[in-house]
């Protein structure tokens, strides 16, 4: 038979994942522009009309919770439950899709699902968790559309909890799933499963990374590389746990909480499995780790290699954890897997602990070498002995803190469904007062527009303020934006990107009219700051336009509250400073990445397209919103014209670019006849004319007919950056 060919193009076959790598094999420092236009709606099979959270709000929810707590006794011969109980398979899986969640660029989670695709579903750590998505999916087939698997996930993980003895925090549906794994998410550069690059010779994880490993998602848990230390491995523990915004008591308190429950897995080495769900052959049909080992599962499970319980009862909640830490000495052992761990000695008979599969075998407790690091760690063991002595305190933080880790990314409490939402306010939801004053008007927006040009505030400083209040959001975990008016709060107020010394007056005058305002108005109608700085952004977009010759009006929704000081965290609000804003050519300096990356890297946390990151870019440059008033990329003799000159003259062929620095990060441009000095240029400039994909945008606005279209769309992707944290509007969700 002759090959399969693409009439059209002469590809053999299909363009698989394996050609489209040919790219970055031959151009291995191409942009990959793709992850900007992931999750796009030709991949989801429910469409753009899709409204989970309406159709969440039909869900029977009770009737669903009962269907989870039959599952948890509900063994199933394919995969025997241990001592007749799931619970501790579904916290796992639960607490495994959580957390992947690191604080530091808000990625990774159980926001979307994604621990049912690669790279996730075929981890290590994450060994036949394919297994308790397996056993879920005929309540997940039966509720259908009504429950996503991100929800879904999560809920039965506190189900488990709640049918082992446990009183949860309460649980927030709204997770909308992918269908695709999550490109932009870094993992770590190793090529090998449980290998190690990510540390520095000083032992500091590089950034953005938590777990310590390739493919784990916390710590090693025999010991820092295989070492079983646990005063080494308590450091470890601290610091992934740090990095996925938890302090040291919620630490303790988790590692604790969760080993609580269930048993680790270890009755053969790994030798007897075969392939991960990635992997497996089709006739798996993505189950992975076929274990030939006996049954290949029951008493012959393979998962982490370690094997045994931490305690008796290891199905319902109590006490037992810590005190079996603290009542027995431990010896170090091999498991049959030959894994490191901790066995007790002479244990009496009442802590036995019977198998989960074979009647009248008994084993001693168990602990991993990082769950040791609780009693031997200087900062943690204290903790450990007061939750050890007061077990009220261990549940109420464990409960808290299960509650934090399953939720974090799920973003503002606007966006919580269900029942079983708390009322408390957390202060790790970023909390922003609910509105409860009637909003200004259109004839009020107008009066207001005109009293914000005549402050006289030129166009940079209207549209930078707007922009250094809004571009603080991230999707990834939905934190940040110009709700809660949390630029003239500390930290932000004080972040080099926004030019404090030059915010400072613009944030005083914004103030003043504000407060004049709020007196003036009728009906109890209050102006936020937080609207006040994005209107006066929209208002020198309009200004920059008339300059142009051009009419635009930019869409304005008042509505934003303002959050006070006390509402506000300081360390988790640190870690959305911007190390670099493409869009405003900053950069600080000793990034290890190109200006170009940690510019697309922006552009995908505000959820821009490369036409929206494109044409913002030149608009930014020309009407002078550079942080700290860099020449850099204004190709313009009109800053504060809303105009296409950086695009026109960044095209224009009578220019040539030399960098001006070593590293190659800025660069001038000099007339190709005279060689006169024209511009200034940063590699976040100069990508828009290098790369064939962002120069064909470039194009569009550069064309004699460009200038309207250009106007048009730079004013819908201001507009949907200013708006990208109001979920409060229809379809910003």
């Amino acid at each position: 038979m002759s090959e399969l060919k693409c009439p059209f193009s002469g590809h053999v076959g299909a363009v698989t994942a394996a050609s489209q790598a040919e790219q970055g094999q031959w151009w291995p420092n191409q942009l990959d522009l793709t992850l900007l236009h992931q999750h796009g709606v030709a991949s989801n099979p429910l469409g753009p009309d899709f409204d989970y959270s309406a159709e969440f709000q039909k869900l029977d929810y009770a009737a669903l919770k009962g269907d989870l707590l039959a599952l948890m006794t509900d063994s199933q011969p394919w995969w025997p439950a241990d001592w007749g109980h799931y619970g501790a398979l579904f916290i796992r899986m639960a607490w495994h899709s959580a957390g992947t969640y690191r604080l530091i660029d808000g990625r990774g989670g159980a926001g979307h699902g994604n621990q049912r695709f690669s790279p996730l579903n075929s981890w290590p750590d994450n060994t036949n968790l394919d297994k308790a998505r397996r056993l879920l999916w005929p309540i997940k087939q039966k509720y259908g559309n009504r429950i996503s698997w991100a929800d879904l996930i999560i809920l039965t993980g506190n189900v488990a909890l709640e049918s082992m003895g446990f009183p949860t925090f309460g649980f927030a549906g709204g997770r909308v799933d992918h269908w695709a794994p999550e490109a932009d998410v870094f993992w770590g550069r190793e090529t090998q499963w449980l290998s190690d690059q990510r540390h520095q010779e000083d032992g500091t994880l590089d950034q953005p990374l938590a777990a310590v490993e390739m493919g784990l998602i916390y710590v090693n848990p025999e010991g820092p590389e295989g070492h079983p230390d646990p005063v080494a491995s308590g450091k470890d523990v601290r610091d992934t746990f740090a990095r996925m915004g938890m302090t040291v008591e919620e630490t303790v308190a988790l590692v604790a909480g969760g080993h609580t429950f269930g048993k680790c897995h270890g009755a053969a080495p790994a030798e007897h499995l075969e392939a991960e769900p990635e992997g497996a052959g089709l006739e798996h049909q993505g189950l992975g780790w076929q274990n030939r080992f006996g049954s290949g599962c029951a008493e012959h499970t393979i998962t982490s290699g370690i094997e045994g319980a931490w305690k008796p009862n290891p199905t319902r909640w109590d006490r037992g954890y810590f005190e079996m830490m603290f009542t027995y000495d431990w010896e170090l052992t091999k498991s049959p897997a030959g894994a490191w761990q901790w066995v007790a000695k002479d244990v009496r008979p009442e802590h036995l602990i019977p198998d989960a599969h074979v009647p009248g075998r008994t084993a001693a407790p168990i602990m991993t070498t990082a769950d040791l690091s609780l009693r031997h760690d200087p900062v943690m063991a204290p903790i450990a002995r007061r939750f050890h002595q007061d077990q009220q305190a261990f549940a109420d933080t464990f409960a808290r803190a299960w509650f934090k880790l399953t939720h974090r990314d799920l973003g503002p409490r606007s966006l919580y469904l269900g029942p079983e939402v708390p009322s408390e306010e957390l202060i790790w939801q970023d909390p922003i007062p609910v509105r409860s004053h009637p909003l200004v008007d259109a004839a009020d927006l107008v009066a207001i527009k005109a009293d914000i040009a005549a402050t006289g505030l030129s166009v940079a400083q209207l549209v930078s303020t707007a922009w250094a209040a809004a571009s603080t959001y991230r999707d990834s975990d939905r934190r940040g934006g110009a709700n809660g008016g949390r630029l003239r709060l500390q930290p932000q107020r004080s972040w080099p990107a926004n030019d404090p010394d030059q915010l400072e007056p613009v944030l005083q005058a914004l103030e003043t009219l504000q407060q004049q305002w709020n007196q003036r108005l009728s009906g109890g109608k209050q102006l936020s700051i937080a609207d006040l700085i994005v209107l006066a952004g929209g208002v020198g977009i309009e200004q920059a336009a008339r300059a142009a010759g051009l009419q635009v009006e930019v869409p304005f929704h008042p509505g934003r509250s303002d959050a006070s000081q006390a509402q506000t965290d300081l360390a988790a609000f640190g870690v959305l400073k911007p190390l670099a804003d493409g869009f405003r050519n900053y950069q600080r300096s000793g990034l290890p990445l190109r200006a170009e990356e940690l510019l697309l890297d922006r552009a995908q946390q505000l959820s821009l397209s490369a036409p929206e990151m494109t044409v913002l870019v030149g608009g930014l440059r020309v009407l002078g919103a550079n942080s700290g008033g860099s020449p850099h990329g204004v190709f313009t003799h009109r800053p504060g014209v809303l105009s296409t000159d950086f695009f026109v003259n960044l095209l224009d062929m009578g220019t040539a670019w030399t960098p001006t620095d070593p590293s190659q990060t800025h660069y001038e441009g000099r007339d190709r006849t005279s060689g006169e000095l024209r511009w200034r240029a940063s590699r976040a400039d100069l990508v828009f004319g290098s790369n064939a994909q962002l120069r064909a945008i470039a194009e569009v606005y550069a064309q004699a007919d460009g200038a309207e279209r250009f106007a048009r769309d730079f004013v819908r992707a201001w507009t949907k950056v200013m708006e990208l944290d109001r979920f409060d509007l229809k379809g910003s969700a």
